[in-house]
């Protein structure tokens, strides 16, 4: 089956990478900072992630979207955020790497998506929630350029079929933020894709 998502697996481990590097940068008394995400502090923003890549893994065994927004806030960090979250990533990126995984339908939350629908929706989340974790312990906030460019380049796609959207003015913003603003003509990439995703 021929892939919308050139190189998926490894734009996944790219955006987990820029996400674990913000990750270990945070402090003891940051963990209960308040992110851009006003219902998140830190902890509450980087237990998700790491229980998102496992529940992504589940989904892609079979589980359900009713199962994946329950354990959406099970505690999945067991006193070492560092090490869960790597280890979470690595087993959603192995996961996703086996034959046949990125073809697989999924009962994704947003409604039926491939694997790799699934994965490139998961890459667009750790890259803009390392921003989040970024601005919230005031670690440097530029994302990988190339990462960024195919974020953007890709949104429609990437979100294409499901039942809410951060580029379809008519979605509901149950899960994602509205725009915070228009477009400035001098923007950069990056600010335009954190524009568009509500930051």
């Amino acid at each position: 089956m021929s892939h919308r998502f050139a190189d998926v697996i490894d734009l996944y481990l790219l955006s987990g990478s820029e996400f674990t590097r913000r990750l270990r940068a945070v402090r003891p008394e940051q963990w209960a900072a308040p992110t851009p995400c006003p219902e998140w502090d830190v902890h509450s923003l980087v237990n998700p992630m790491t229980r998102g890549n496992l529940s992504y893994v589940a989904l892609l065994n079979g589980g359900s979207a009713a199962e994946f927004l329950r354990l959406r806030d099970r505690n999945a960090l067991h006193g070492d955020p560092v090490c869960a979250y790597v280890r979470s990533m690595r087993e959603c990126a192995a996961a996703f790497g086996a034959p046949g995984a990125l073809d697989r339908i999924l009962d994704h939350p947003l409604g039926p998506v491939t694997g790799e629908q699934a994965l490139a929706i998961r890459t667009t989340d750790a890259t803009i929630h390392s921003w989040d974790l970024a601005r919230a312990i005031n670690a440097p906030e530029q994302l990988d350029p190339g990462l960024v460019a195919w974020v953007e380049d890709n949104l429609v796609d990437i979100y294409a079929g499901l039942a809410e959207s951060p580029v379809t003015v008519e979605t509901s913003h149950r899960f994602f933020a509205a725009p915070t603003a228009p477009p400035l003509a001098e923007e950069s990439r990056q600010a335009r894709l954190l524009r568009l995703m509500g930051r």
